[in-house]
């Protein structure tokens, strides 16, 4: 990456219609996926989560590193990323030990407010998705368990800083025509493509809106990064905790 960290001035900005299409293009790559490999992980007897973790290694990162390069490829001429991610000012140390769990905090008790409307709307508007669709851990040997939360832990903070770097780093600053409402739109957008759980987007809006805010005005994507694996990383420490009790 250059030395001298970029801003909205020194990029183009992406039109509306490019920018929906860039959100919202992991999420529906990661949907087609993960329905097209489920039927294979049931066959190979493991849980349907490996499913989703396939879709994390496979498809998802290489998908928003891919996208990433190919910029920077355009921009440079070879595969770098000088040039594409912004948002690289430099922060007083002090200030990340305040953002960071004041963000995860505001995160957590997000989820945990919006706990009943998400089961709420799983029963009720989005009572038709078939249950094959779900992820089930019950049944399994305990190796397969071990594996599966080791890999969705790994996954859960690769995902974290590709998407950090993807939706903040890039596709934010290239929201600029919107001025201040572009932190809002990318957080929308950002929750809207998880369409893997989409009982869970107002939640992930909500609880992801502040670290986008503060990413956007301290110009600071480390921050993002940081809050997002950190958070990533409970939700892999929960799930171990509900398989293995």
């Amino acid at each position: 990456m250059d030395t001298k960290p970029l801003s909205e001035q020194d990029i183009q900005p992406h039109s509306i219609w490019q920018s929906i299409l860039l959100h919202l293009a992991p999420g529906v790559f990661v949907l087609i996926f993960y329905i097209l490999a489920l039927p294979v992980v049931i066959n190979l007897g493991l849980p349907r989560r490996f499913a989703s973790l396939l879709s994390i290694f496979l498809v998802l990162i290489p998908f928003e590193l891919g996208i990433l390069f190919i910029e920077g490829k355009k921009r440079n001429g070879r595969l770098s990323l000088q040039g594409v991610i912004v948002y690289r000012e430099s922060i007083q140390l002090g200030q990340y030990f305040f953002w960071v769990p004041l963000l995860l905090i505001w995160s957590i008790v997000m989820f945990l407010l919006l706990a009943p409307l998400e089961d709420f709307l799983n029963k009720t508007v989005f009572s038709w998705i078939p249950e094959w669709f779900f992820a089930s851990d019950s049944g399994y040997s305990r190796t397969i368990l071990i594996i599966m939360v080791v890999t969705y832990g790994i996954a859960n903070i690769a995902a974290a800083v590709v998407e950090e770097l993807y939706f903040r780093g890039y596709l934010l600053p290239r929201l600029s025509s919107l001025k201040n409402g572009a932190p809002f739109a990318n957080a929308a957008l950002f929750a809207l493509q998880h369409f893997l759980s989409p009982w869970q987007q107002v939640g992930i809006f909500l609880g992801i809106l502040p670290q986008v805010y503060v990413v956007y005005k301290k110009q600071n994507i480390f921050i993002g990064i940081i809050a997002h694996s950190l958070l990533n990383l409970l939700s892999s420490l929960l799930l171990t905790i509900s398989v293995f009790g």
